[in-house]
């Protein structure tokens, strides 16, 4: 038997308890089934798809912890390349022994049964990557290309990043002036993805930012972040996750 996760809306767990975890996602070949994870030694990328799932589903996730055979017929691979199909097993060990396990997914084309179920549990809300695996601090691309139909707040996105070559890259102290001198959160936006392009310390600088009103700014701030070194920057991610009212 192989443990995977699938995450839902927590407001589904009573009833994934009674009736189990409907088939209501589509995969590649145009099966429905269930998107899930296997369980891995890190707690990070087992649960990484919940900051990105979050977009697509407001409020607060479970996790649900399923068994099913080795045997067990599925799809395997990154979210943007063909899947493989092959026995559960194998899928398992596929993910585990990628260099790189963020972005992949394991699809069971079928419902999962309540027998199945093992338990729902909590789950950190703001844990994995958005849009893609290394978006962290990176200014999107908001051509049609790069944004999927539907994608949540894509007009606002496009709004303030309109579709246009990337100008020069500035350097730190010309940045952080920009931020302090920013007149307009596009402003500050700006300022902020360029300081996320590049692993760099000092993140006590942004401190004057975990405030602000934008909650744009904040959630932009809290992956930008991710490229910062030292304990002032876990500091400063907990602070702002403490009142994440972004996710």
């Amino acid at each position: 038997m192989v443990n995977l996760v699938h995450l839902t809306p927590a407001d589904r767990a009573r009833r994934i308890v009674r009736s189990g975890v409907a088939a209501r996602s589509s995969g590649g070949a145009g099966e429905r089934g269930v998107y899930c994870m296997p369980v891995l030694t890190s707690y990070t990328l087992t649960h990484q798809w919940v900051r990105e799932l979050r977009r697509w589903h407001p409020g607060v996730l479970a996790a649900v912890d399923v068994r099913v055979s080795d045997d067990e017929p599925v799809l395997v691979g990154r979210y943007n390349r063909e899947p493989e199909r092959c026995p559960a097993a194998r899928a398992v060990a596929l993910v585990r022994e990628a260099a790189d396990p963020r972005g992949f997914e394991i699809f069971v084309p079928r419902a999962i049964s309540a027998g199945e179920v093992r338990r729902i549990r909590s789950v950190a809300q703001g844990i994995g990557w958005r849009h893609k695996p290394d978006a962290h601090g990176v200014r999107p691309c908001t051509c049609p290309a790069c944004i999927q139909p539907g994608t949540p707040k894509v007009a606002r996105l496009r709004r303030r990043l309109p579709d246009e070559d990337f100008r020069a890259r500035k350097t730190k102290p010309e940045l952080m002036a920009q931020l302090r001198g920013a007149a307009t959160v596009e402003d500050v936006l700006d300022a902020l993805w360029g300081l996320g392009a590049r692993s760099r310390g000092g993140a006590e600088e942004l401190g004057f930012l975990a405030g602000h009103p934008d909650p744009d700014v904040r959630e932009v701030l809290y992956d930008v972040l991710e490229s910062y070194r030292g304990k002032p920057a876990r500091e400063l991610r907990a602070r702002l996750l403490s009142n994440a009212d972004w996710l």
